[in-house]
């Protein structure tokens, strides 16, 4: 085979700019920008969808089922274009880059304004698809073009560079894109990017296989995504900002993202305060009181001088355990520095809390729960066991907390319990989540312990902005379910009945509800060692 150089004409076309070898790399170094590009437009969609519409494993699934059904889609598509590779490859490049960059713009406006965002999921996801399928038969076509190898050797080359670009957009999403440009501008850049390189490419190495014509439309097309994308980029502040009104109201006084989730907050002033993490409810002034006494009073009867508080990074649950004077140690375990630092320093929050953080009995620890438990199992309990352990973590209906209602993670917990120690779990509401409520009882029970289950009332945990916080014109009401519980024993009902009177929580009122609880059980249900939201009611 005689190689091809600058002077000599190419297969099937006219000449080409440089050498073949050159040519060849710098397509393969194009298949490697464009799969990367492509994956972050593919994760973006999946954290998007956990993030708005929640449960990321069935959003997980929806998106890549969908976007993988619609690759095949596109390369049966390509074909019809394999006649003009160049010019059909820098069309797609253009459409790719403003479709995969403006997609999370558009899926937060349809969810804030619409209400609604899995009908454009699925259609972001079939129209990313599609377009991200026909790239490699084009690229084929026009690396064929400098290939000296077979079309096997080819074929290998092509995916080689573009599974390893797919690597390094993956790890690129969530250690770049999302701490440095978060996931509007971080979506905008990378249509850009795609823009270039798939422009680039055609105009330049491919500028003789287009007419005149052809070659002012891939400038103009190019040279209008890249000016919405840059337009988008600069208006996107003024968007979060109007988004943020809309979902929060009018009343938001912090809005961060942390290393690991964002944090909103609202009221403290002119209203009461609310604390959003991720776009979600977590704290209401108005009632959280409910909450947080009902969760930790009824374990605080009996031995109580040092308490374990798993998650409750707010201070609140710290603050309840704190009205015990003979309290000596509370360790709080936060997988969040973020929230914590707001609950130091945000004077409303702080009130709120009555500084539970600058009291000299709280010691916190930055840490995930679960890996904190097996690491203190591992090298003994630091100061001796705890003889209260509270868990104030997420919902067990959100995928992400799985573990933290498994068997193992109360096998855990039941090392670092004194004897005769009680562990509050906050279990989801019996209401709306029955199964998973019932779930979590019953795994309590296979990991060896007696349980009360009983629930308070207050204000829904969801999103900012939905039907679920309002009903009939008032808002809505939502059910705390708990689960008391002591390792080898039953706790009986009305245990709280020698704790404080406090202003929501009685003894009486306690016994009636978890009587009422037991009631509505749910027989038969086995234990689970990852409760997920397919139980959920």
């Amino acid at each position: 085979m005689i190689e091809q150089s600058v002077s000599s004409p190419p297969r099937g076309g006219a000449r080409l700019p440089v050498r073949a070898d050159a040519g060849r790399y710098l397509i393969l170094s194009v298949v490697f920008v464009c799969a990367a590009c492509g994956l972050v437009y593919e994760l973006e969609l999946v954290a998007l969808a956990s993030y708005l519409i929640g449960d990321s494993v069935t959003q997980a699934s929806v998106v890549l089922s969908v976007m993988v059904f619609a690759m095949g889609v596109g390369s049966l598509l390509a074909k019809r274009l394999r006649c003009r590779a160049a010019f059909g490859f820098g069309l797609l490049e253009a459409a790719l880059a403003l479709l995969g960059g403006c997609s999370a713009l558009v899926l937060y406006a349809s969810f804030i304004w619409l209400g609604e965002s899995r009908y454009a999921l699925v259609g972001f996801s079939l129209a990313t698809g599609v377009l991200i399928g026909a790239e490699i038969p084009l690229l084929m076509s026009l690396i064929q073009r400098f290939s000296r190898q077979d079309a096997e050797g080819t074929v290998a080359d092509l995916f080689a560079a573009d599974y390893v670009g797919a690597l390094v957009g993956g790890l690129a999403f969530p250690f770049l894109l999302l701490p440095w440009l978060g996931q509007l501008t971080g979506a905008l850049l990378t249509g850009a990017v795609n823009a270039v390189a798939g422009g680039g490419l055609v105009l330049w190495l491919f500028r003789r296989d287009l007419t005149s014509r052809s070659r002012w439309v891939l400038v103009i097309v190019n040279a209008l995504v890249l000016a919405l994308l840059a337009t988008a980029a600069v208006l996107v502040d003024d968007f979060e900002r109007a988004a943020r009104r809309a979902v929060y109201g009018e009343q938001v006084r912090v809005a961060i993202h942390t290393d690991v989730q964002d944090v909103v907050i609202t009221g403290g002033g002119s209203g009461p305060l609310e604390l959003y993490l991720d776009g979600r409810l977590r704290v209401s002034a108005r009632d959280e009181f409910r909450y947080h006494e009902a969760l930790v009073h009824p374990a605080m009867r009996g031995p109580h001088a040092r308490v374990l508080i798993l998650g409750g990074g707010d201070g609140l649950a710290a603050r309840e355990v704190l009205r015990y004077g003979d309290v000596r140690e509370v360790t709080v375990v936060e997988l969040d520095p973020g929230v914590v630092r707001l609950a130091r320093t945000d004077p409303a929050l702080r009130e709120l809390n009555r500084e539970a953080y600058g009291d000299g009995r709280v010691r916190t620890v930055y840490a995930d729960a679960f890996t904190w438990l097996r690491s203190v199992d591992a090298r003994g309990v630091w100061g001796g066991r705890y003889d209260v352990v509270i868990s104030d973590l997420p919902n067990p209906g959100v995928t992400a907390s799985t573990k933290l209602y498994s068997e193992e993670f109360y096998g855990l917990a039941t090392r670092v319990l004194a004897d005769g120690g009680r562990l509050a779990v906050h279990a989801g509401s019996p209401a709306t989540q029955r199964h998973t409520y019932w779930t979590v009882d019953a795994t309590l029970r296979a990991a060896g312990f007696g349980t009360t289950p009983y629930h308070a009332t207050g204000w829904p945990s969801g999103f900012a902005a939905g039907p679920d916080r309002v009903k009939d014109g008032a808002p809505a009401v939502s059910d705390w379910g708990f689960d008391l519980a002591e390792v080898g024993a039953s706790p009986r009902l009305g245990l709280a009945r020698d704790a404080p009177r406090l202003r929501s929580l009685e003894g009486t009122a306690l016994a009636a509800g978890a009587r009422g609880m037991e009631r509505t059980r749910v027989r038969g249900l086995p234990p689970s060692t990852l409760v997920h939201p397919r139980y959920g009611g």
